[in-house]
């Protein structure tokens, strides 16, 4: 699952102890194991061989251009959903026709940037969306390429809030639109409608919900020929999920062996968007304690991590692992384990890491380890509270690099001016 393991009660990556990048780097931080990311995009990369499709990372899950980079240089195309992440994705050196770009919300400008890019196509979410495009290549006078976002009204059975292949989301588009687009396709110029993409959800750890989708898009694909439109790309997005506490998620082998089938009938090229797959298991955020206070029903422990720095467990109600660095640093003291609450320094009573774990008591100056935080974990920190981002760190063997330096309090105000009203 992942290449952080202890070693003679010391957590390591790889080859690395965490506490000697904690004292090099200091906390918050984050620590990625280039093996764990590399092994996980290599894993799906095998399980869909037989289809050889073009494996997209999803940016949106992690950005930092060293991850992009790793995954480039191994063979993964990138998918971008901002005009922000199509200069990261440039940046990271990778070929214009490796990139898909996603996002209900493209502005005129993004979209003129992709079409002068020569992007592999646009993920197209709307009929206003196909509009604009069509008038971006016109004007530009190129020709950009587009696949049809389906909504197959599907529930993926996660989250509500990463739930996006429903009715009432804002993605993609039902098919009487759908067909309307590819019934006036001479309309848009300079366009070629190549694709269909469906993507219904993030963190979904059963196939059926995939299979559903699949079903609906192959029905329509036997429609959509009927037409005459020549088809050339099925892009089935991301969402696999992974485990966090005692979840059971699909291995990459199993999902392949349930979806190739349905697949290989659409008989299409096959496009995937993982991220967290790839990711999420492949990061850890490193925190220290400050302090340690409990009451007459709890126990605290405050650390220097808060829900800037991770804000999955207060925005989706997360679950993630926690364990102490140094394990005999906790487990050897006087002192029992009682249900805790890891909680940050953020003036909000929603800024918490985890809640009700039992955890022995750990001092001021312990090192925890916050697991499976590598997929949306930095890309969704922010500087509330005018707290500076963390560092990250990539570990490979016995060998690690800082791959972002912790912000400065420069940094914070760089872009700000002082006006005197």
């Amino acid at each position: 699952m992942h290449d952080f393991s202890f070693k003679n009660n010391v957590l390591y990556c790889e080859s690395v102890p965490i506490k000697e990048l904690a004292l090099k780097f200091g906390t918050p931080l984050y620590v990625y194991s280039h093996k764990t990311l590399i092994g996980h995009y290599k894993k799906l990369k095998k399980a869909f061989s037989e289809l050889n499709p073009l494996i997209c990372f999803s940016v949106k899950s992690n950005s930092n251009l060293t991850i992009l980079k790793t995954l480039v240089d191994e063979g993964a195309g990138l998918d971008v959903v901002s005009g922000g992440e199509l200069f990261r994705a440039k940046k990271a050196g990778i070929d214009p026709k490796r990139i898909v770009y996603a996002s209900v919300g493209k502005t005129a400008s993004e979209i003129e940037e992709a079409v002068r890019m020569g992007i592999l196509f646009f993920n197209v979410e709307s009929l206003q969306e196909l509009g604009a495009i069509s008038e971006a290549a016109t004007r530009l006078k190129k020709r950009a390429r587009v696949c049809v976002r389906l909504n197959p009204n599907i529930d993926p059975h996660t989250h509500r809030y990463i739930t996006t292949g429903t009715i009432e989301s804002k993605f993609g588009v039902d098919f009487d639109t759908a067909r309307i687009i590819f019934l006036n396709r001479e309309n848009f110029k300079n366009v070629d409608i190549c694709g269909l993409h469906v993507h219904i959800g993030s963190q979904i750890t059963q196939v059926a919900p995939f299979l559903a989708a699949l079903k609906r898009v192959a029905s329509f694909v036997l429609e959509i020929k009927k037409m005459g439109p020549c088809l050339e790309w099925l892009n089935i997005g991301g969402g696999l999920g992974i485990i966090y506490n005692k979840e059971e998620p699909q291995t990459a082998d199993e999902f392949a062996s349930k979806v190739m089938p349905i697949l290989k009938k659409i008989g299409l090229r096959v496009i995937l968007e993982p991220g967290r797959f790839i990711v999420g298991n492949a990061g850890i955020l490193v925190t220290r304690v400050i302090y340690v206070k409990e009451n007459t029903v709890k126990r605290f422990v405050i650390v220097d991590a808060g829900m800037n720095d991770l804000i999955r467990p207060s925005l989706y109600d997360a679950y993630h692992e926690v364990l102490p660095v140094v394990k005999s640093s906790v487990v050897n003291r006087q002192s029992s384990a009682k249900k805790s609450d890891v909680v940050g320094p953020i003036c909000e009573s929603g800024d918490f890491l985890a809640k009700g774990r039992d955890l022995p008591v750990p001092d001021s100056g312990d090192f925890l380890a916050v697991m499976s935080a590598g997929a949306y974990g930095f890309s969704m920190s922010s500087n509330y509270n005018s707290r500076r981002r963390a560092a990250e760190v990539m570990v490979k063997g016995s060998k690690f690099h800082l791959i972002r330096e912790r912000e400065s309090f420069e940094d914070l105000v760089r872009l700000e001016k002082v006006v005197n009203l």
